[in-house]
């Protein structure tokens, strides 16, 4: 999904202002919001539910783990830790496959569909939409079920098994308050009402969309929104297709009621991250996590395994609002800091050996002064062949997407971004984190206020 002309659509857009939004003006922590005290009021019955059920660790197959449990309302509704997986099960133990996804900001997140129109208005329709990683999931209330019933996750038996536990929860009567007198006694209309109940919680309450980023401040003209000069040539690098062209996959747009956008047009690319050994799925050398087309989802499998199919290895953009703050990166968490994150976007074809392992070379003791140590590879090979895409199939390598600045260059070439680009990028991507205080976090005097 290639965008030609998207730089003059987000300086445009970003000229004009993205609207206001009534909580824009306020200043707020990220974790002001706790669901368990501020907003409690301010929910419809059936959203108040959800709170409950959100919370509620009894739910999970161990009696250990909650829906906040990877989705932490202090690190943004998205992982609590740096581990690429977490762990579930009944024995808290068992590793799932894929990185938490955060939840903020998914309040508008169109179903999926094979052809999804872009909303940068420009670019031609292709895979979009839809929650997970994969999009299987419609709506947050279809999204909530995989969790509860994953055998790595939540690890209940089937939809009995949470009814019976909704049926004994302490909020029972609230439960059937909001949804009837006998809600709970149908398994199959209770559970959805759950679910419904999980999602009317994320929709309503403004911690899942608080809207109080620097950023916010600056798009909608508010006092202490002024970009310093880092900021300023960050954005230009977010936007600028010949350099960071981050805005072709993550664009801005306009948000929720004319407020500021989602940093995501919800469509699919294939980069090919490079494999994490550290999920347990992976030691299988035969396993593949290939996004649209499976393993989990199965509307796209390759039939037979190996031949073409143009939904392989392509995962969801996902949103960049408060990316600075997030723990993991990509679908399977190999990195674990937006800088390598970035690095990666600037090397990966330039420098493949920083990031892919390396066959039948020699390891040097020590590597030259100037082999960088940013990347997830730290050894230096003398000969050898680079195992580049090394989590995608050759079949499916010609998925892969060709835009700046994954633009599959040789390696050796010059890389898209300078550093003082990266470095400026980098303070842009931080004004996108919620809880922004104009009067406690100055940048001025740090490296982002240059």
């Amino acid at each position: 999904m290639k965008k030609v002309m998207l730089a003059m659509a987000m300086t445009a857009l970003l000229l004009a202002g993205c609207g206001d939004n009534a909580d824009s003006g306020k200043v707020q922590s990220p974790l002001a919001s706790s669901p368990a005290t501020q907003f409690a009021t301010n929910l419809g019955l059936s959203a108040r539910v959800g709170q409950k059920i959100f919370f509620d660790k009894t739910l999970s197959g161990s009696g250990k783990m909650s829906c906040a449990s990877c989705h932490d309302p202090q690190s943004a509704y998205g992982s609590p830790n740096n581990l690429s997986v977490q762990l579930g099960g009944t024995d808290m133990a068992t590793a799932g496959t894929r990185a938490v996804p955060a939840l903020r900001y998914t309040q508008v997140t169109p179903a999926y569909a094979d052809l999804l129109d872009n909303p940068d208005g420009i670019s031609v329709p292709g895979p979009g939409g839809g929650f997970t990683w994969d999009g299987r999931a419609n709506t947050l209330a279809d999204q909530a079920r995989i969790p509860l019933l994953a055998p790595n996750e939540m690890a209940n038996i089937d939809a009995e098994a949470v009814v019976t536990k909704l049926r004994q929860a302490p909020y029972a009567a609230m439960f059937e308050q909001a949804f009837g007198k006998d809600a709970l006694a149908n398994t199959d209309a209770a559970f959805a009402n759950a679910m419904q109940a999980l999602q009317a919680f994320q929709l309503e309450d403004p911690a899942f969309h608080p809207y109080t980023s620097k950023f916010d401040l600056y798009a909608g003209n508010k006092i202490g929104g002024n970009f310093t000069p880092a900021e300023t040539r960050g954005l230009k690098v977010f936007s600028d297709p010949a350099t960071g062209n981050c805005a072709s996959c993550h664009y801005q747009g306009a948000g929720l009621n004319g407020s500021s956008g989602l940093f995501t047009d919800f469509s699919y690319e294939a980069i090919s991250v490079p494999r994490n050994p550290a999920i347990a799925a992976n030691q299988d050398p035969a396993y593949f996590d290939m996004g649209l087309c499976g393993p989990t989802r199965t509307d796209h499998s390759p039939s037979p395994i190996g031949s073409p199919n143009k939904f392989c290895g392509m995962f969801k953009a996902p949103g960049l609002r408060n990316v600075a703050t997030r723990n993991t990166f990509f679908h399977n968490g190999v990195m674990h800091s937006l800088e390598q994150v970035i690095r990666f976007y600037n090397t990966r074809d330039t420098m493949p050996e920083l990031w892919y392992p390396t066959v039948g070379g020699t390891a040097k003791p020590t590597p030259d002064a100037g082999f960088p140590m940013y990347g997830l590879i730290t050894t230096q090979y003398t000969g050898g062949t680079v195992q580049k895409y090394n989590d995608l199939p050759a079949a499916y390598r010609g998925n892969i997407d060709t835009q700046l600045p994954l633009d599959g260059r040789t390696a050796g070439s010059p890389n898209p971004m300078t550093e003082a680009q990266i470095a400026d990028l980098i303070c842009f991507l931080k004004t996108l984190t919620d809880g922004y205080d104009p009067a406690a976090q100055n940048p001025a005097s740090g490296a982002c206020g240059k």
